[in-house]
């Protein structure tokens, strides 16, 4: 290896565990902490299929008895409530309440977006796609699933006769453009 690229490798996990650090001290904006800011975060981005404590606990990568805390204190807040599956009775839902809604809206981290606003398109673009590299090797290299945007997956069926108007046909499920936009734990790359 060469001395140089090692040098440039560890330079660049040094940043990228500097702009974590700092990322995570926004995090305990609203009274809540940057586990719960996570999973408020993903529920929000979350489709239908996804909102549910095993999604969760894959996409964070934490454990079930993290998670379960995290939503407990989510629920006596105000801002997440449990749902019972009506197809399955052993399967919970979750969905963001109101409160949940608005505060997801008012992202303590809206300040990075203002900042990478600021870069060239094509900087933003670059840097999206480097760390999107890192995560998806992250991931793989420990077994973990990708998630990923619902239209972006091979199973997605665009205006589909029997969708509403797009259609999963993984999950044999309709899709609205509200769903086909959102986070998906059964995505898989087209």
């Amino acid at each position: 290896m060469n001395k140089a690229h090692h040098q440039n490798r560890t330079h660049f996990i040094s940043l990228l565990s500097r702009l974590s650090r700092l990322v995570n001290h926004e995090g305990h904006a609203a009274g809540l902490k940057p586990a719960q800011w996570d999973a408020l975060r993903y529920l929000a981005q979350a489709n239908r299929f996804s909102r549910n404590p095993g999604a969760l606990t894959a996409y964070l990568g934490a454990t079930k008895g993290t998670i379960s805390q995290t939503l407990m204190s989510l629920e006596k807040k105000g801002l997440v409530e449990k749902k019972q599956d009506p197809n399955d009775k052993r399967s919970v839902g979750l969905d963001l309440t109101t409160a949940g809604k608005t505060l997801a809206k008012e992202d303590a981290l809206r300040p990075f977006e203002n900042v990478v606003a600021h870069l060239p398109t094509d900087d933003q673009k670059a840097i999206e796609e480097a760390l999107e590299k890192i995560l998806l090797a992250k991931l793989r290299s420990e077994g973990n699933r990708p998630f990923g945007i619902c239209k972006t997956c091979r199973h997605f069926r665009k205006a589909a006769p029997t969708g509403a108007p797009h259609f999963c046909d993984l999950l044999k499920e309709p899709l609205s453009e509200i769903d086909c936009e959102k986070i998906c734990i059964e995505q898989e790359a087209a």
